[in-house]
């Protein structure tokens, strides 16, 4: 009986430690129900007593020297100048690795770890993952200090919720490489003598070097799901993290290596490619005839530059979109502002699913507060930024910090444009006195407005929009987010007829849709195993997690084939 890899090179099973794990993920991508195996609190009773402590020590360790990637090619150092939105300047230096080195060194490792089994891939991520998730405190405090999230989001969503979309990656790319058997016996019956009989092998094989490019505001929450699929379909995987926010990206390169090497693979299956704000690594990279698969979060005018020019490879983008809210009717008026207020605040708009676009028809939003004008409505939405945002310590830690200079620019143009009803105030951070905190901007404009509402205002800028009616505010949703995208769109009404025709304007404009939301749940947030983000289906994205080609590009599966060996004679 062959031995598995394991066995043949005395390292750990790390598929029979996560078997369990891995089949209980793929039978949660079926049933769409909430599960997770990471704990979201940032509690010591779940992660103990000494896990904030450690974790903080670790994150503060790594600060103002270089950063320890053993066996990592290298040729000089990258300083890529990260400064906490915090006011903190992190000093890091990563290991400098010219492109066509990252590449051969990503080959070499590939052709071992393309040999590997979809079962050995499978259980090495998800030791990755496991590992990942054992440094929560560590990695958060890296998000809070290079994105500017507020610490518990930097738990949450850089930590446990991107170790589930990392999951939901691995048992997707599993299951769809075992969708055929390993190998089968052909026979064809023949009408004079004996049966064709063929023996036929089928092997999933990765496409090649894969890039992941990621961005400055959720760094591993946007970049796990890539990087996963890719590793367990059999591509190595450079990374290629925004400048600004590396440090969160060398961590988990660093888990990935010490795995990969524990496992008995080359380590450089995964590398960084970190670089400076001025180098063009990413562009540079992406041309590589060897690079097979682009995986980008950020601007959509990169996004396009590598769908048009990145040609031989498959390119998976997420970029910029306008969410759109209609706002028909309610029976909760206080629900629906608090919860349209702290989907406007959470991390100062800085995420990619914030609603910018808030349609109200100018006959007026019916609720159980009485028929309320798009002023009135304007007026109310900021009274409950003003409630939710007025205690210092709150704001801080539902607002976070502005993680760049674009954000701010764009906030101060904000202020020009149609007529201010809410506008951005400062807020004095209660422990990080540099930090750069701001309530969102909320500004009235009318349909006919198109050139301002129509681009993406990114960051805490949203436009209360007056319509025709409820049915014009479903053709300026289906139209502009047909042509622009979107990532999140949303409804409110109490009326069955508009919610199904809110139905038919988002599978119009290829966008997912929210409906109702007055409680805990927030149109900007997604949960692992569940719900769907984003969708080819507009252009905000090319491919996403929820897309089947997300995974099933990553491999191909080929056949070998022979004839079968005579049988024996049976003995008389």
């Amino acid at each position: 009986m062959p031995q598995n890899a394991a066995e043949r090179t005395g390292r750990t099973d790390f598929f029979a430690r996560h078997r369990d794990l891995l089949e209980r993920a793929r039978a949660a991508t079926a049933d769409r129900d909430y599960w997770t195996p990471h704990k979201e609190s940032p509690s010591t009773s779940v992660y103990g007593e000494e896990a904030p402590k450690q974790g903080e020590a670790a994150f503060q360790a790594l600060l103002g020297k270089p950063f320890a990637l053993p066996g990592h090619p290298e040729s000089g150092t990258v300083r890529p100048g990260e400064i906490s939105p915090y006011g903190q300047e992190l000093g890091v230096g990563y290991p400098r690795v010219a492109p066509e080195e990252a590449v051969a060194a990503a080959r070499e490792a590939g052709r071992a770890w393309r040999a590997a089994d979809p079962d050995e891939r499978a259980g090495v991520a998800a030791e990755i993952l496991a590992r990942i998730n054992a440094a929560s405190f560590e990695m958060a405090h890296a998000v809070h200090h290079t994105t500017g999230q507020a610490f518990v989001m930097a738990f949450q969503a850089g930590g446990p919720h991107a170790q589930d979309r990392g999951l939901e990656a691995v048992a997707y790319g599993w299951a769809e490489q075992k969708y055929h058997p390993r190998a089968a016996r052909w026979t064809k019956p023949q009408r004079k003598g004996g049966a064709q009989v063929m023996d036929k092998k089928f092997t999933p094989v990765g496409r090649g070097v894969a890039l992941l490019i990621t961005c400055n505001t959720f760094p591993t929450w946007n970049g796990y799901p890539g990087l996963f699929a890719s590793l367990v379909t059999g591509n190595p995987v450079i990374v290629k993290p925004h400048p600004s926010a590396v440090l969160p990206l060398a961590v988990t390169v660093r888990i990935a290596r010490e795995v990969l090497a524990e496992a008995g693979f080359d380590p450089n299956v995964v590398l960084l490619a970190a670089e400076e704000p001025h180098e063009r690594t990413a562009a540079d990279l992406a041309l590589r005839p060897e690079v097979r698969i682009v995986d980008f979060t950020g601007s959509t005018e990169f996004g396009n530059w590598l769908e048009e020019h990145a040609r031989q490879a498959v390119v998976h983008t997420e970029k910029a979109g306008l969410n759109t809210v209609v706002l028909d009717s309610t029976d909760d008026y206080k629900g629906m502002l608090g919860n349209l207020a702290f989907s406007l605040s959470l991390y100062s708009g800085q995420m990619c699913t914030t609603p910018q676009n808030l349609l109200v028809s100018r006959q007026g939003l019916a609720t159980d507060q009485g028929t309320k004008s798009p002023d009135e409505f304007a007026a109310d939405l900021g009274a409950a930024l003003d409630k939710l945002l007025g205690d210092p310590a709150r704001a801080a830690g539902t607002l976070g910090a502005l993680a760049s200079d674009g954000v701010r620019q764009r906030l101060e143009a904000a202020a020009g444009v149609g007529r201010t009803v809410h506008p951005s105030a400062k807020v004095e951070h209660p422990d990080y006195p540099d930090a750069d905190v701001r309530t969102p901007l909320v500004a009235r404009l009318e349909a006919e407005d198109r050139e301002t509402y129509a681009r993406e205002w990114f960051g805490p800028v949203s436009f209360v929009i007056g319509t025709d009616s409820t049915e014009h505010s479903l053709a300026v949703l289906r139209e502009t987010v047909g042509e622009h995208g979107a990532l999140t769109a949303a409804v409110h009404s109490t009326s069955e007829d508009v919610l199904a025709a809110a139905e038919e304007a988002a599978l119009d404009a290829g966008v997912h849709l929210s409906a109702n939301l007055t409680g805990q749940i927030f149109v900007n947030q997604t949960a692992a195993f569940s719900d769907f983000h984003g969708s080819a289906a507009n252009p905000a994205a090319s491919a996403t997690l929820s897309d089947p080609a997300f995974v099933t590009g990553r491999f191909n599966t080929l056949q070998s084939r022979r004839p079968a060996p005579a049988e024996e004679p049976a003995d008389a």
